[in-house]
């Protein structure tokens, strides 16, 4: 009866021992936390059933009843693609992540697996292929994106549909790049060029007094949100310009920078010394446009006044442009008058607690009338 129970017990001990055999996948992932680069382990798990251990044992090969477990696990591991670095926010906190890819070697993890249960051990190592993304969240720590350095907003609520499908073709063509140090920023050579071929529609720009239809009409919105976030940074500016007349999407006045290529560009400069890292968003319904900047800490703070407004001169005479969607005799609104004024604005800059810099952002506006769409042939368009 002893040795019954002995053998019984060996048998039960064995049999637990094959069921928890595991097939065990190692990697590793790295974040961006509060300036800080970290590294952590991944492990993943299959458990292998003792059916088919005990039965490869028997036969020195592997069982067929592992398959579909090798089946189930490589669709999990191949699913998994290469994701490139994204800083989010989470819970107030920008967090840098990023994903790499896995393709199962299902070979080598046969081989593996067959050898660690014939010498009696109870896992086996998952053998895969890394695709590393080429903007990994390490390649951000080497070049010194470690922090969220500043933020530009705005707001194009009441844009219509052509205005908006510009702003995110544009916004889209800045998102996730670099500024290399000592590098200027050219918005006109980021962009690219700009028409049907590469993403864009027609749209109303301001040009002879009025406004008319050309392609990326609305772009300006992209480029005095990313201004914005580059001027919060403290970068200098090596060119800006100012619209002709305010206009209201790019409020507070003044606090903008209007683009038309080639004559009329956005420049500017990274000194800090290390690359910075650009990466937009949009809200489609609150309509809302955001760039964030990230990079070193360079230990500076950047403090932006509010505009101060003075020479206000009375609204333009109106001003006509052809509409098809206008019946004839009719009329649109498709601008409100402003008044002329001249805003200045001023940005100092300080580290370790002394102003290292301060300057003056001036625009001046001429008066702008009402700009009314009239059917093509209305003779107030002569």
């Amino acid at each position: 009866m002893k040795r019954l129970l002995t053998t019984l017990t060996l048998a039960l001990v064995a049999t637990a021992h094959a069921a928890d055999f595991k097939l065990i996948l190692k990697d590793e992932v790295s974040t961006i936390r509060k300036g800080e680069l970290k590294t952590t382990d991944i492990v993943k798990s299959w458990a292998v059933p003792a059916a088919g251990v005990q039965a490869t044992r028997k036969v020195k090969r592997l069982s067929t009843t592992i398959t579909p477990i090798l089946d189930r696990m490589q669709k999990t591991i191949d699913a998994r693609k290469p994701k490139p670095a994204v800083f989010r926010n989470v819970n107030g906190s920008w967090v840098a992540t990023d994903q790499t890819g896995w393709t199962l070697d299902r070979a080598a993890t046969k081989a593996n697996l067959l050898k660690a249960i014939l010498s009696g051990k109870d896992t086996a190592q998952v053998v895969v292929k890394r695709a590393v993304p080429d903007r990994s969240v390490k390649l951000l720590a080497q070049r010194g994106v470690l922090w969220h350095v500043a933020t530009g907003t705005s707001n194009y609520a009441g844009s219509p549909d052509f205005r908006e499908k510009n702003i995110l073709v544009g916004a889209s063509k800045l998102d996730n790049f670099f500024i290399a140090p000592g590098h200027e920023f050219n918005f006109n050579e980021e962009i690219g060029q700009i028409d049907a071929s590469t993403g864009f529609v027609k749209g109303f720009v301001i040009s002879g007094g009025t406004l008319s239809k050309e392609d990326g009409g609305g772009i300006c919105q992209v480029s005095t949100t990313i201004f914005r976030a580059l001027y919060a940074a403290g970068l200098p500016i090596t060119e800006r310009h100012e619209h002709s007349h305010r206009v209201k999407y790019y409020d507070p006045v003044g606090f903008e920078a209007t683009v038309y290529a080639p004559s009329k560009n956005l420049r500017m400069k990274n000194d800090t010394g290390k690359h910075l890292f650009i990466q937009a968003a949009w809200d489609t319904r609150a309509q809302t446009l955001r760039f964030d900047v990230f990079g070193a800490n360079t230990g500076r703070t950047v403090n932006i006044s509010k505009p101060v407004i003075t020479n206000f001169k009375a609204p333009a005479d109106p001003s006509y442009t052809p509409d098809d969607r206008v019946a004839p005799g009719g009329r649109r609104l498709l601008d409100t008058p402003m008044q002329g004024m001249t805003s200045v604005i001023t940005r100092t800059v300080k580290a370790g607690g002394k102003v290292v810099s301060k300057d003056t952002l001036k625009s001046v506006y001429k008066p702008w009338g009402a700009v009314y769409g009239v059917n093509p042939k209305d003779k107030r368009l002569n």
